[in-house]
């Protein structure tokens, strides 16, 4: 597939322009973890955090959230067991109709240190498109760019988790704890299940149901409420704030600093619900990393055209979810 680069729009409209390409135009649907569900739930901090951070939320008041389990692929008709790569994203709800956002997915890195490098991975996918693109010829690509290392050999060992409420979840970015007196720690985040980690064979995985995550976490929580506990851990001087391709080391202190509890389903998910990650209270600011900058505008160039598509459409149509 060739694209005219005579008139090349913005980079972030350019990376959706290229995911299309690869996965085909899905009309109402996000461009990137395409299918999922959102959740209502409770986040209460456990007060360990205060000495760190001045955010409302990470103090001693319990908030409401929004949580949204999604599979990866920017198709919403691939299969749970078809793409191990999970995300989790919670809206944590603020006093004063302020809101903050947490991006987690069940890989610690991303393939990509910048916008630049990350649409030259989709343009080579997009380019080399024979028919329906899986995860194996995506790894393909991406192992052009040497920076993809990390995520590449993390892809390769990656398994289905047996639940969305039985997966770990990382930030991938790094953001800096400021506190009142002005000092900065940089932090990235782990939540951790509650019921510990399960995940399936691939040879299972391939068998299950198209949304079996969907149905057995929906399942799951007519018995009662799934939990996580949230962990920071803390970065040394010498662990890059900026690149989401270096997984930082594993004895790195952690501390948890609170509890997140999801009670039910939301059976309506506002169309224009945006996860954000750079959307920050007072006391967390973004690091300088170019990727987490470049969600921002990739965000909402995709929830122009998801919400565009909707109107045209009519409401009542439920795809944004």
């Amino acid at each position: 597939m060739k694209f005219d680069k005579a008139a090349e729009s913005p980079l972030e409209e350019q990376s959706l322009d290229y995911i299309e390409a690869v996965a085909g135009k899905f009309p109402g649907y996000r461009r990137a973890h395409a299918r999922g569900n959102c959740y209502q739930g409770v986040f209460t901090p456990n007060g360990k955090a205060a000495a760190l951070t001045d955010a409302p939320h990470l103090q001693e008041e319990a908030v409401p959230v929004i949580v949204r389990f999604s599979n990866s692929s920017s198709n919403p008709n691939h299969s749970d067991g078809l793409t191990p790569p999970k995300g989790m994203a919670v809206q944590f709800i603020l006093p004063n109709d302020q809101i903050t956002n947490l991006v987690c997915t069940n890989i610690p890195v991303f393939f990509a240190r910048t916008p630049e490098t990350f649409t030259e991975v989709l343009e080579l996918a997009a380019s080399a498109k024979k028919g329906v693109p899986d995860l194996t010829s995506f790894l393909k690509i991406a192992k052009q760019v040497p920076e993809s290392t990390a995520f590449i050999d993390l892809m390769k060992e990656v398994r289905l988790p047996a639940s969305y409420a039985m997966a770990q979840y990382f930030s991938i970015h790094a953001f800096y704890f400021i506190n009142s007196s002005g000092r900065r720690q940089a932090v990235k985040y782990i939540w951790n299940p509650d019921e510990g980690m399960s995940t399936y064979t691939k040879k299972d995985a391939i068998k299950l149901l198209h949304n079996f995550l969907d149905e057995e976490l929906d399942e799951r929580l007519e018995s009662g409420p799934a939990g996580f506990t949230l962990n920071i851990q803390l970065g040394n001087e010498d662990d890059p704030v900026d690149d989401p391709t270096i997984e930082w080391p594993g004895d790195r202190q952690q501390i948890t600093i609170g509890h997140l509890s999801i009670t039910g389903k939301m059976e309506n998910c506002p169309d224009d619900l945006v996860f954000d990650p750079t959307i920050l209270p007072q006391g967390i600011e973004c690091t300088d990393d170019p990727i987490l900058h470049f969600r921002h505008l990739a965000y909402s160039a995709s929830s122009d055209r998801r919400l565009r598509e909707k109107e045209g459409r009519g409401k009542g149509d439920q795809a944004s979810i």
